[in-house]
């Protein structure tokens, strides 16, 4: 029997506020967790990620903000699993309900997204560095088969999907430490173990030269065209 067209409606209406009514919720819990914790193990995500979530390029802490929801849930399953390995990240995911995650990935993804790129603490890279790290990011070597970074991260590393993050104005410190992990497989390599195999292909140098360089770039906000 089909519905009369305006009960159709009313229903309709009812089922998105309904739908709005669980992502305030979410949002509310995600906030919550962001700046005062759980109350059952996970400290504030504030505390080294900063008030809105723009990381700390210092201590190497990643900027949230501008990542997708799906990327932050998924390497928030990742360290409780123990797929991705991180002496102070792994207890507070395992502290973490499935439902705090996606509350935590949805409070960070509505948040604005800095445009202010916070200089290299060394002050310069050096020309050379520079000229390495913008070549490896836009270029790749395929000599040795190793892509552009941009060919899977976006143009001037803004990110695409929930697979490729935002490398853009992230921590310098924060890039080169998940290069390292790659390198010992305490990360999980991502899709096809790609970057388990190129992590593995960089010198030093060139690890530390491709993250300065990224550092250096203006983030967008998802779904922003660069």
């Amino acid at each position: 029997m089909r519905l009369p067209i305006e009960l159709r409606a009313c229903l309709l209406i009812l089922v998105l506020l309904m739908t709005s009514s669980v992502a305030a919720a979410n949002m509310t819990q995600g906030a919550q967790i962001a700046n005062a914790g759980n109350g059952h193990g996970a400290p504030p995500c504030a505390s080294c990620h900063g008030v809105m979530g723009e990381g700390n390029a210092v201590a190497g802490f990643p900027r949230l903000v501008g990542l997708p929801p799906e990327y932050l849930q998924n390497q928030l399953t990742d360290f409780a699993s123990g797929q991705r390995q991180n002496a102070m990240m792994t207890p507070i995911a395992k502290a973490l309900s499935a439902d705090e995650m996606a509350s935590l990935a949805a409070y960070y993804t509505q948040l604005p997204v800095p445009t202010k790129v916070t200089p290299l603490a060394s002050g310069t890279a050096g020309n050379t560095a520079s000229s390495i790290g913008e070549q490896l990011a836009n270029r790749g070597r395929w000599s040795d088969g190793v892509p552009a970074c941009s060919s899977c991260h976006g143009q001037g590393g803004v990110g695409v999907g929930a697979n490729f993050p935002a490398l853009a104005g992230q921590s310098s410190l924060y890039l080169v430490n998940q290069l390292q992990a790659w390198r010992k497989g305490t990360r999980d390599a991502g899709p096809l173990g790609l970057m388990g195999g190129i992590a593995k292909k960089l010198s030093d140098a060139e690890v530390q030269a491709v993250a300065d360089y990224f550092s250096e770039q203006t983030p967008a906000t998802p779904g922003e065209k660069p």
